[in-house]
């Protein structure tokens, strides 16, 4: 069974679509049955190009990846999400939508890298990125898929904690 995560940010543009690189990334490295996804509850439309930018010099193919609605998976034709976690707070603190299948929640906080003053960006983007990547690492260490919901939680919170 392929363990679903849905990662989201407010505009889809810079925290979650790194973290979806990453667990991709990572879960694809590593031969683990987890397919990250990310979207936001006001998407911008356009993915950040500094995050495009560390995730390619991380070795990290970008193609397809766009700005979405968290929309997107709430429908019958959405792919049943396990896990969502939050990476900004503003989107911690919106009232989400409701996912089918009843995932675990968690918010995995990080500053905005957008936020860094511009030549700084480029430094921002890519410790987040390793932030996320790190995280991404501790969540795959865990055998995801034979885990029940308490279970899940309590890894999740583990992990929010380091």
């Amino acid at each position: 069974m392929t363990v679903n995560v849905l990662i989201l940010c407010t505009h889809n543009s810079a925290r979650s679509v790194l973290a979806e690189g990453m667990l991709n990334h990572w879960a694809r490295v590593l031969g683990k049955d987890v397919r990250a996804y990310s979207a936001g509850s006001t998407p911008s439309g356009r993915i950040n190009p500094h995050a495009l930018t560390a995730l390619q010099a991380a070795g990290i193919s970008t193609e397809g990846y766009r700005s979405k609605s968290w929309d997107e998976f709430t429908g019958a034709s959405a792919p049943e999400m396990h896990v969502v976690i939050t990476v900004c707070d503003s989107a911690a603190a919106e009232q989400c939508p409701y996912w089918p299948g009843k995932p675990v929640k968690v918010h995995w906080g990080y500053p905005d890298p957008s936020n860094a003053p511009e030549e700084q960006k480029a430094n921002a983007f890519e410790l987040t990125r390793q932030a996320l990547g790190y995280r991404m690492l501790q969540l795959l260490s865990y055998p995801l898929n034979e885990l029940d919901s308490s279970e899940l939680q309590v890894v999740l919170t583990r992990i929010s904690k380091t």
